[in-house]
C-alpha cells in the first residue's frame, strides 16, 4: 500500500496481486485446511483447486481493500508530512486495514471450505449456506488473522529491508537483496502467530452444521483437548504458502507501482481518468 498512489490503484495493485497469488499458490491452502480439521489430503488436481474461484474473488478484493484502505490510513496518518512511517505507525494501519478486509473475506472463504469438504460449484455452495447465521462464522478468527497477516505481508517487509540496508549497507545495498530475508521474517509473522485464529476459524466454518464445533470459545476449547500443538495443524504448509506469498506481494507491488506492468499502468490510467482519480 503506497502513499504515492491513489485509492484506485492501490486497489488495483492489491487485487491483481492478490488473484495472482492465489492461482499459483491454491494446493498450499488446501493442504493446510484439510489438516486443520483433520481431513484426508488428496493431490488430486481437481481437489487440490477445489475452491480456487471463490478464493480468487476472496483474495483479490481482500487485498484490494488492504491496499487500499492501508494507503488511505498512512496518508492520514502522514498528514502531509514528506517523512518514513515510523514502526509502529507502518504495523498499525497494516492491522486496521487487515481487520477491514475480513468483512468481506471471512464469507468468501466460509464458501470455500465448504466446497473442499463437499465439492460442488460455488453458486451451490453458496446457496447453501446463505444465512445470516452462517456468513459471519468464524469472523472474530478471521479478523485477527487478516489483521496480523496484512500487518505481516505490507508492514514487515518494508520495514525488515529498511533496517537490513541501514544496518548491513554493504551486504544489503539493494531491496531485491534484502527481499528474501524480508518474506521469510514477514512469513513467520503473520503464520505463527495467526494460525491458532486460523484453526479455530478454518474449524468452525468446515462445521456450519455445529456437530462438533460451536461458538469461538466452545471451538477453541475442543481443540485443545488435544494439546497446544493441535492448534498449529497444517502450519507447515500455511508457512509455505506465506513465505512464498510475502514475498510475491513484495516483489509484484514494488514492480507494478515502479511501471513494470504496462497493461496495469494502462488501466490506472484509464479507468483513472474514468472515475476521476
Amino acid at each position: 500500500m503506497s502513499t504515492k498512489l491513489n485509492e484506485f490503484q492501490n486497489a488495483t495493485v492489491g487485487m491483481t496481486v492478490g488473484v495472482i497469488e492465489v492461482l499459483c499458490l491454491q494446493p498450499f491452502n488446501y493442504c493446510k485446511n484439510m489438516m486443520q480439521q483433520g481431513q484426508p489430503l488428496s493431490f488430486d488436481p481437481r481437489k487440490l483447486y477445489r475452491g480456487v474461484g471463490a478464493n480468487a474473488i476472496n483474495m483479490g478484493s481482500c487485498t484490494m481493500i488492504q491496499f487500499s484502505v492501508g494507503g488511505s490510513l498512512k496518508k492520514m496518518v502522514l498528514g502531509g508530512e514528506d517523512r518514513q512511517l515510523k514502526t509502529h505507525e507502518e504495523m498499525g494501519t497494516g492491522i486496521a486495514a487487515g481487520v477491514v478486509s475480513a468483512l468481506v473475506g471471512s464469507p468468501l472463504e466460509l464458501i470455500m471450505i465448504q466446497q473442499q469438504r463437499k465439492g460442488g460449484n460455488s453458486v451451490e455452495t453458496f446457496k447453501s449456506i446463505a444465512t445470516p447465521n452462517n456468513f459471519l462464522r468464524g469472523f472474530v478468527g478471521a479478523a485477527v488473522r487478516e489483521g496480523l497477516w496484512t500487518c505481516g505481508y505490507l508492514s514487515i517487509p518494508p520495514i525488515v529491508r529498511r533496517n537490513l540496508r541501514e544496518m548491513y549497507p554493504d551486504k544489503f545495498d539493494s531491496d531485491a537483496k534484502a527481499r528474501v530475508p524480508a518474506a521469510l521474517l514477514g512469513g513467520l509473522f503473520a503464520c505463527y502467530l495467526t494460525q491458532p485464529f486460523d484453526t479455530v476459524k478454518t474449524c468452525m466454518q468446515g462445521d456450519i452444521e455445529r456437530e462438533t464445533f460451536g461458538t469461538f470459545t466452545e471451538t477453541a476449547k475442543k481443540i485443545s483437548q488435544d494439546g497446544f500443538t493441535a492448534f498449529y495443524r497444517g502450519a507447515t504448509f500455511r508457512y509455505g504458502r506465506m513465505v512464498c506469498a510475502v514475498f510475491m506481494m513484495d516483489t509484484l507491488q514494488v514492480r507494478l507501482r515502479e511501471g513494470g506492468c504496462d497493461f496495469v499502468m494502462m488501466m490506472f490510467e484509464y479507468f483513472g481518468s474514468s472515475f476521476g482519480g
